[in-house]
C-alpha cells in the first residue's frame, strides 16, 4: 500500500492513479476515464503545447472552455480523495486547501482568455496553474484559522 505522499503524488500525474495505489479499483477506472473524456472534450493536451510552445492566442482559440473548466475540480478532487483514503486530512478543515485551490484554478481558468499580467496573456494554461498559489495559501490560512 502507497503513502500519503505518494498517493498524492501520483494523482497529481493524473487523476485516479492515487486511487489505484490504494485500491480503489472502480473509483480509480471512474477518475481516470472522467479525466481522459475532460481532456479530449477540452483540447487539454493541445493547449498544453501550445502553451509551453508559447502560442498563447492559439491555445485560446483551441480550448473548448465549457469542457477545459471540469479539469480543475476533478483534478483536485482526486488528489484530495487519494490523499484521503490512505489517512492524510484527519484534522477538520483539511480540505480547504485543495477546496480553494480547485476554486482558484477555475477562476484563472474563466478569465485565462483576457487577463494579463504585467502585460503578458498567459491563457488557459500558465494562469490557472498560477492561480494555485492563492488558492493553496488562502486555504491553508483558512484550515488553521478554523481548526
Amino acid at each position: 500500500m502507497a503513502n500519503k505522499e505518494e498517493a498524492l503524488l501520483w494523482s497529481i500525474a493524473l487523476p485516479g492513479f492515487g486511487q489505484y495505489l490504494n485500491g480503489k479499483f472502480f473509483k480509480d477506472s471512474i477518475l481516470i476515464l472522467l479525466e481522459l473524456v475532460v481532456n479530449v472534450q477540452s483540447n487539454f493536451n493541445e493547449i498544453i503545447i501550445l502553451s509551453f510552445h508559447g502560442d498563447i492566442e492559439k491555445s485560446i482559440q483551441h480550448a473548448d472552455y465549457r469542457w477545459l473548466m471540469f479539469y480543475p475540480c476533478l483534478y483536485t478532487f482526486a488528489m484530495w480523495d487519494a490523499w484521503k483514503d490512505i489517512g492524510g486530512g484527519k484534522d477538520r478543515h483539511a480540505f480547504l486547501p485543495f477546496v480553494f485551490a480547485a476554486y482558484f484554478v477555475t477562476l484563472g481558468c474563466i478569465y485565462s482568455s483576457s487577463v494579463k499580467l504585467f502585460g503578458v496573456l498567459l491563457g488557459p494554461i500558465w494562469l490557472p496553474m498560477l492561480c494555485v498559489i492563492p488558492g493553496l495559501a488562502l486555504g491553508t490560512i483558512l484550515r488553521k484559522i478554523s481548526n
